[in-house]
Formats: structure tokens, C-alpha cells, sequence
């Protein structure tokens, strides 16, 4: 008796050679491990920018320190300056307090020379006043009445002596007046000369101290804004440098990502490839366990319940290929839920639509027919949406297989 189920077997395995030798297959990896790549690299890129960004951002902030700290340095340098003009200052100011003293001294002291000249010259003056007194009422007829009156020549010589000495002490007092009233207008010049280098030594004095209070506030200030400069710039330096460490270990973090996902993307081309090369089951050497249409129809929801039927059979196809390729594993459950496969088993949607059962009547026919063997892909293991780099086998709705 001729055994058709084991020549219907050997049929289909050679059609299957057959495909494979007709049918070039382009390997790819699955959409998730290129989704994440795609992803990584323009999050990288992004971390470059900013951290590129936020050196010349350093850049900048540095050279500002470096000028802050120039400036500072110029300000103590003047400040150190200053502290001398102030030496200098406060040392004028204690010269002109005390000639200021001096000349208050020297006024208190020609004040009471100018009044003992002046009392001096009231005694000189009353004095004059009675010798001319005298000379007016007695004339000159005393002199001659005491010269003729004399007793002898020797007299008469003393008396003509005694007149020239009184007409030399009236000359003398005289004069005496005439020097102290020259004195007195000497004094008193001076006196105002004095009171005036006193006022504009107290002028000069202000302006000293006006110069004093002016030079602290002005270089004062400049130091303490640039110290306020300075500490706002070292705070932002702090700041930027801070955020290059975090772009820096965030790049680093990036970059061994990236790298983990093209070793994945490596194997899975690998795998790909030996998919293409390996040897496949026939769907009638498949056992389907009790559970695995239900998993299939809410698999084929959460990536093509809204792509047409056809779509959705595709789908369950890719899923059915993988059963029967023996690189992949032997089971739904195995393939399903195979480490990084299906986006909607790491993303949680196929627990939901499991717990929910939110499988259409459509996901369980194409369920029902790919599990038959029908498939509308050929041999195709991998589905994604369309993007650039990547060549289809068949495209049906908004997926690509290859």
C-alpha cells in the first residue's frame, strides 16, 4: 500500500528547495532591532550636538573667566594703587590738618599782637596828643625863655642840650608811631592772608577727603562687580561642565548601546541567512498546542488588526515560516515570544490583547488558515513597515516581507 502522506512530505520539501533555489531572499534584520537602531543613532547624534554645543558653550564661558581674571587682576593691581593714593592722600590730609592747626595758632597769635600793637599805639597816640598839647599852648617861646634864663653858659649849654633831647624823644615817639602803625597794617595783612590760606586749606582739605571717599567707592565697586562676575561665570562653568560629564557618559551609554544593537543586528542577519540555508518542516509535522491559535489570532491583531485580510495572513505566515525554519524555535509560544521578536510582546500590547481578547474574527481565519500551511509570503521570516535600505519580497498593506 503506497503511504501518500509520507510522498505528499517529500513533495512538498522539494517544491520548497525549489523556491529557495528560484527565489533570492534578502536578509534583514526584524523591524524592532532596526527601529532601535535608527532610534540610537538620532539620539546619539542628538547627544553629540548638545554636547558639542555645550563645550563651545565652556568655550566661551572659559575665555570670559580668563578676561574676568584679568580684569580682577588689573583691579587689585590699581586697587593696590589706590590703597597707595590713599596713603598719600591720608597723609595730606594729616599735612593740611596741621597747618590748618599752624595757621589757627598763628592767627591766635598775631590777633594778640595786632591788639598789644594796637593798645601800644593808643598809649603812643595819647601821648603825642599831650606833647603837641603842650607845644601848642606853651609855643616856642619856651624854649627861648629857658634858654635865656640860664645863670651861667654852662647852663644855658645843658639847657640846649636838654631841649635837643627833648625834641630828638618827641621825634623818636613820633616815629615810634609811625612804626607801629606800619607794624599793625603788617600784622593785620597778615592776619588776612593767614585767614585766607586757612580757607582754602580747609577747601583743599574737603577735597582731599571728597578724592578719598570717591577713589574707595569707585574701585570698590569695580571689584566687587567683577567678583560678582566672576563667581556668576565659575557657577556656569560648574553648570556646563557638569552637563559636558552627563552628554559625555550619556554618549558613552549611546555608543554601547549601539554597538549591543548591531551585534544584534548582526546575529540576526546571521540568522537570517541561516534560515535561508536551513532545513524546513513540513506543516504536518507540526504539533500545535492547546492555546496557540488563540496566541497567533492576538499577535496577528496587535500588529495587522487594522491592515486587510490578506495583511493579517501575511503576518500569521511570517510566524507559521519561522515554526517550520529550524533556526528558529519549533513552537508559537517559542517563536512568539523569542527574545527582541515581536514589538508588541517587549511593549506589554500582546498581554492586553491576551487578557482582554481583543482578537477579531478575521485574526482567528487567518490564524486558522496560515496554520494550515497556506501562506501568501513564501518563506519570508521578517515583516516591517517600509523603509529605505531594505528590499521586499512582497509588500501587502502598510508592511514589507522579506
Amino acid at each position: 500500500m503506497v503511504n501518500y502522506m509520507k510522498i505528499r512530505q517529500k513533495m512538498a520539501a522539494a517544491l520548497f528547495l525549489l523556491l529557495l533555489v528560484a527565489v533570492p531572499v534578502s536578509v534583514y534584520a526584524t523591524e524592532e532591532t532596526r527601529q532601535q537602531i535608527e532610534e540610537a543613532e538620532r539620539e546619539k547624534e542628538n547627544t553629540e550636538s548638545q554636547l558639542d554645543e555645550t563645550r563651545e558653550n565652556l568655550d566661551e564661558l572659559n575665555e570670559q573667566k580668563d578676561s574676568l581674571e584679568g580684569t580682577l587682576s588689573n583691579l587689585n593691581t590699581e586697587l593696590t594703587q589706590v590703597s597707595n593714593n590713599l596713603n598719600e592722600l591720608e597723609g595730606k590730609i594729616a599735612a593740611k590738618e596741621a597747618e590748618i592747626e599752624e595757621t589757627n595758632q598763628m592767627i591766635e597769635v598775631t590777633n594778640q599782637e595786632l591788639e598789644e600793637a594796637i593798645a601800644i599805639k593808643d598809649k603812643q597816640y595819647e601821648s603825642m596828643k599831650k606833647q603837641i598839647k603842650f607845644m601848642y599852648e606853651k609855643s616856642d617861646n619856651l624854649y627861648l625863655e629857658m634858654l635865656f634864663s640860664a645863670g651861667s653858659f654852662g647852663e644855658a649849654l645843658n639847657r640846649t642840650d636838654y631841649i635837643e633831647q627833648l625834641s630828638a624823644y618827641q621825634q623818636k615817639t613820633l616815629q615810634e608811631y609811625k612804626d607801629t602803625q606800619t607794624q599793625i597794617e603788617e600784622i593785620a595783612a597778615e592776619l588776612e592772608t593767614a585767614k585766607a590760606q586757612l580757607e582754602s586749606d580747609k577747601s583743599e582739605l574737603d577735597n582731599y577727603k571728597v578724592q578719598v571717599v570717591a577713589e574707595q567707592s569707585r574701585v570698590s565697586g569695580l571689584v566687587s562687580q567683577a567678583n560678582n562676575s566672576l563667581t556668576a561665570t565659575s557657577s556656569q562653568i560648574s553648570d556646563a561642565e557638569a552637563a559636558a560629564d552627563a552628554y559625555e557618559q550619556k554618549l558613552k551609554e549611546q555608543e554601547e548601546e549601539l554597538t549591543a544593537l548591531r551585534a544584534k543586528l548582526a546575529e540576526e542577519i546571521r540568522m537570517a541567512e541561516l534560515a535561508a540555508q536551513s532545513s524546513w518542516r513540513d506543516i504536518s509535522e507540526v504539533n500545535f498546542a492547546e492555546g496557540d491559535r488563540y496566541l497567533l489570532a492576538n499577535l496577528i491583531y496587535c500588529e495587522a488588526g487594522s491592515e486587510s485580510y490578506s495583511g493579517q495572513v501575511a503576518v500569521g505566515s511570517v510566524v507559521i515560516n519561522r515554526v517550520l525554519s529550524s533556526v528558529y524555535p519549533d513552537t508559537i509560544v517559542g517563536v512568539i515570544y523569542q527574545s527582541g521578536q515581536f514589538s508588541p510582546v517587549a511593549s506589554g500590547r500582546l498581554a492586553l490583547a491576551l487578557t482582554e481578547g481583543r482578537a477579531t474574527a478575521s485574526c482567528y481565519q487567518a490564524a486558522d488558515e496560515v496554520m494550515s500551511g497556506t501562506t501568501n509570503v513564501g518563506t519570508c521570516v521578517y515583516f516591517r513597515t517600509p523603509v529605505e535600505g531594505v528590499t521586499p519580497r512582497y509588500t501587502i498593506g502598510g508592511h514589507i516581507f522579506y
